[in-house]
């Protein structure tokens, strides 16, 4: 008869020392989110990483058991369809917890590339870009023997901007040239509010990330839209000429600057979550990759909605007060 295998990892370490977390990560999964009235379902190449806490009289953590919470939510998600991509985190995190009696904390993450589909400004031609989602669950033992969960969801887009500064000179600059063309002031103002000036442009990406209680929803599609619009201009894989002149146009007729698309996104976060629990955090960041500097600019805020409302309504307040 042969003997029982020991489980070395169950035994005691000789260092006993707490852990914060212990897991795997890169770990790639096709994953199948479906969507309502009847579309085709989107289909993601998805990056997990799952961890959990390890007490100090464990020496390891079975790391099995984490692939085995995950593909039985991924095999049960094909016939009960999951819509979004925190909901399948959230379950994992569960099980990786219920698995792992011996944990106080569980961890399940994910990044997956998805493709926005878009129309050239004029032209109208259909193109993708690509864009990258992630989300992100915590399972937290609670006094009662239950599990408590945090999730975080969130995106990054690029997109285009255009410096406000350059953009300065470069009218100064014109304003000369046109004053020794003896061009009268009228028109001088009236062509430089119609054309826009040039200047340098950057190849921005902005990120938000929201975290909020497993029961509150946070549509993703969402969190894209406010990023897509909180710089000068999308990106478009596919430009013919009259596209080209139009996102130029568009692009330098709204300049901004790294910390501009940060506080347009805030702005934006705290309009299209109206109905967020103050104590929601966010996260918002854009990194602007320079044109004519090897640098990037960045620019970050983190904050719980709660307190970008009342800085949004005391800054309202400030600019009432200023116009009366």
């Amino acid at each position: 008869m042969a003997l029982p295998l020991p489980d070395v990892q169950a035994g005691s370490p000789e260092i006993k020392i707490n852990l914060t977390r212990v897991g795997v990560r890169n770990v790639k999964k096709l994953v199948e989110v479906a969507r309502a009235g009847g579309k085709r379902p989107v289909i993601l190449i998805s990056d997990f990483h799952i961890f959990v806490d390890l007490p100090s009289d464990i020496k390891g953590a079975n790391l099995s058991r984490n692939f085995e919470a995950m593909y039985e939510v991924l095999e049960e998600a094909i016939s009960t369809p999951i819509y979004e991509v925190e909901e399948l985190c959230s379950e994992v995190a569960k099980r990786v917890l219920l698995l792992h009696e011996y944990a106080s904390t569980a961890e399940v993450g994910m990044k997956s590339e998805y493709m926005l589909k878009r129309r050239t400004p004029v032209m109208k031609i259909s193109c993708q870009e690509p864009a990258t989602i992630f989300a992100e669950a915590r399972a937290f033992r609670t006094p009662n023997k239950g599990v408590r969960i945090k999730k975080i969801i969130g995106a990054e887009i690029v997109g285009i901007t255009a410096c406000p500064c350059a953009q300065e000179l470069m009218k100064e600059k014109v304003a000369a040239e046109l004053a020794k063309m003896g061009i009268t002031k009228k028109d001088m103002d009236t062509f430089l509010n119609t054309v826009p000036m040039a200047t340098h442009n950057q190849r921005g990406r902005g990120i938000i990330s929201i975290e909020v209680e497993d029961d509150v929803k946070v549509p993703m599609e969402r969190i894209m839209r406010i990023i897509e619009r909180s710089m000068s201009a999308k990106t478009y894989e596919i430009l013919k000429r009259p596209d080209e002149a139009e996102l130029v146009e568009t692009a330098h007729k709204k300049p901004m600057f790294v910390e501009d698309c940060v506080r347009e996104m805030a702005k934006r976060v705290v309009e299209t979550f109206n109905k967020l629990p103050d104590d929601s955090i966010i996260n918002i960041k854009q990194i602007n990759e320079e044109s004519i500097h090897q640098h990037d600019a960045v620019a970050e805020r983190v904050a719980s909605i709660g307190e970008l409302r009342r800085e949004l309504k005391g800054s309202n307040a400030k600019m009432k007060a200023g116009v009366a």
